[in-house]
């Protein structure tokens, strides 16, 4: 009976818990982000429009197309690739927003055969 007690009491705490999730908030706007080239730590800007992604970064402007999958889920698509690389679209999942950020993930939205999936974190803070 006890094992009992203890166990609605855990679940009781962790159905009180729950992520903020309001990626409607962020579909367009001004946004800033940190990323790490070896080893050093830099400071990038992106604009999102509902169908454009702008960014620039180390004194580069790159555009990708922005295609929405649902509110917290997109794929973006460079307009103009330097590099079959380049050619690899990204889907971009927002996993949790604040009143002025949010946290997401990004990968390879297509799964290249005999790769492993890399599965990448950052956060974006709205500067605008």
């Amino acid at each position: 009976m006890k094992r009992l007690s203890y166990t609605f009491i855990c679940l009781l705490f962790i159905s009180c818990y729950s992520i903020s999730r309001n990626c409607s908030d962020y579909k367009t706007g001004k946004f800033e982000f940190k990323y790490t080239i070896d080893g050093l730590e830099k400071t990038g800007q992106f604009v999102r429009t509902l169908n454009y992604n702008i960014d620039y970064y180390d004194g580069v402007v790159d555009t990708s197309t922005v295609r929405w999958i649902n509110d917290c889920e997109f794929i973006l698509k460079k307009l103009n690739p330097k590099s079959n690389a380049d050619k690899d679209a990204i889907h971009m999942k927002i996993l949790s927003t604040t009143d002025s950020s949010y946290t997401f993930e990004y990968k390879l939205a297509v799964k290249k055969p005999n790769r492993p999936q890399r599965v990448e974190k950052g956060i974006a803070k709205r500067i605008e």
